[in-house]
């Protein structure tokens, strides 16, 4: 599941937006958004449906597995964004990207196991890491200067659209026993979109791209990431331990072969001494620890709070609720002392949260406990929104320049996907040593909330640099 901050500051806002919603412009509209709403509704809908996927045709060891194979393959795909859309040009860029995520989800409507649907996931998620990129990448080719910030207001708000379309829509798919059904939508959606694409989009130019394939660092990146996962269904004890060292010795490794890799994933300007960008990077990653526990979270509704899967589906979001509102009042902020509040802050009250709602989760809880994880999750996902729209401003501004203080930014979704992945992966080996639901909701929560508070020290460092020139 990943988010773009925009600079609405890009353009005049002389364009309107009964232009772009209604105009000539409306279809293309359309297709920019609609391709980030396919991406943003199926986290969602997903979530919604695992406990009775599971139910159906088993595997319930490889939950958390369902996440990270999908943002794996997001981040693969991330990474290629510009390439295809420079080799392949607009309209075959977006045709190949709404086409993986069809034919991921058609693979995942007709799964009889476990291990297909996770075939299925990783190519949704190979077309979803291109989807979410190409939205924002063509703003600029597809639409005129004056409506770029509102249209790049119109593909950021899609995340938080899906946050209510997602649930709902996977909840009642759920309610009734439908699960297959959903993944059929997803594929007829990407079928139209894929119709509206050849016919609207705007037809770019192609050329040879000269920027390298990062393949050392997937690989390292991807072989981290899967042993983390792995820890979740060896043996408990020392395979266990074993799988998660060898995970993190993977993601060190990843780290080092990146700084210096001709082709990396990450920016050159994330090891530079003295700059204050790894210190984002690691408070966003921190903040990134809060998203993966989403996946478990309607299971966790459902076997523990029996709620019914829609309830339990807006259950999940709840994290993303709090996170998509609160930015927005946040990003107002301007004076230096309430910035930093706002930043140091943001890990501690996420923590808050997650511990809270870890404190209310026992056996058969009353109507007041259940409303309690709903506020509690909501404060959780608030404290990811009062960080975020400030982390962003400082990587822009850690660049010498202008495309480097892009580079940056831009490095914030890709650290948020990567940490994501390990999340989920990690989320899942916790769940899996629970011997009850209620244990395995205590062991997530409470260890998420020590991990996620230790992020106010590179908070406080990541927003330090700003604050003084402001």
């Amino acid at each position: 599941m990943t988010r773009t901050t925009s600079d609405a500051s890009v353009a005049p806002p002389s364009g309107t937006w009964r232009e772009l919603v209604t105009g000539r412009y409306a279809p293309v509209a359309a297709v920019l958004a609609g391709g980030v709403l396919l991406e943003a509704s199926n986290v969602y809908i997903t979530t919604s449906l695992l406990p009775t996927i599971v139910a159906d045709i088993g595997g319930e060891a490889y939950y958390a597995w369902t996440m990270t194979a999908f943002l794996v393959a997001s981040i693969m795909s991330a990474m290629l964004v510009s390439r295809v859309l420079t080799q392949r040009g607009s309209v075959t860029a977006y045709v190949l990207a709404f086409g993986l995520f069809a034919a991921g989800s058609l693979i995942c409507a007709v799964s009889p196991n476990i291990f297909v649907l996770l075939v299925g996931r990783a190519v949704q998620g190979l077309g979803g890491g291109l989807l979410a990129g190409l939205g924002y990448a063509l703003l600029q080719r597809a639409l005129p200067e004056r409506l770029w910030a509102r249209g790049a207001a119109l593909v950021s708000a899609m995340w938080g659209v899906g946050n209510v379309v997602g649930p709902l829509a996977g909840g009642l798919f759920a309610q009734f026993d439908a699960w297959r059904g959903a993944f059929v939508a997803l594929v007829i959606a990407s079928a139209v979109l894929i119709f509206m694409t050849v016919r609207v989009i705007p037809r770019t130019t192609t050329a040879r791209s000269t920027a390298p394939v990062p393949f050392g660092s997937l690989v390292l990146l991807t072989a981290a990431v899967g042993a983390v996962s792995v820890a979740g269904i060896v043996p408990r004890g020392v395979a266990t331990v074993a799988a998660v060292v060898v995970g993190i010795g993977l993601g060190v490794w990843f780290l080092r072969h990146d700084r210096h890799a001709r082709g990396s994933v990450l920016p050159a300007v994330a090891f530079d001494r003295g700059s204050p960008l790894p210190w984002v990077y690691l408070t966003v990653g921190v903040l990134a620890f809060g998203i993966g526990t989403e996946a478990f979270i309607p299971y966790f509704g459902q076997e523990i709070g029996h709620l019914a899967p829609l309830t339990a589906g807006f259950l999940g979001a709840a994290i993303s609720f709090g996170w998509s509102l609160t930015q927005v009042a946040s990003a107002t902020a301007t004076k230096a002392r309430t910035i930093r509040l706002l930043t140091v802050a943001g890990p501690l009250v996420l923590a808050v949260g997650l511990a809270t709602y870890g404190a209310l989760t026992v056996a058969d809880p009353g109507t007041w406990l259940i409303v309690g994880w709903f506020v509690a999750l909501f404060v959780a996902g608030s404290g990811i929104g009062t960080a975020f729209p400030h982390l962003t401003v400082s990587a822009l501004g850690s660049g010498g320049t202008e495309e480097e203080g892009a580079k940056a930014a831009s490095g914030i979704n890709t650290v948020f996907i990567i940490a994501s992945a390990f999340s989920a992966a990690l989320a899942g080996v916790l769940v899996n040593l629970g011997d009850t639901a209620v244990r395995s909701a205590h062991l997530l929560l409470f260890a998420f909330a020590i991990l996620t508070i230790a992020g106010i020290v590179p908070a406080s460092k990541a927003v330090a640099s700003r604050t003084k020139s402001i």
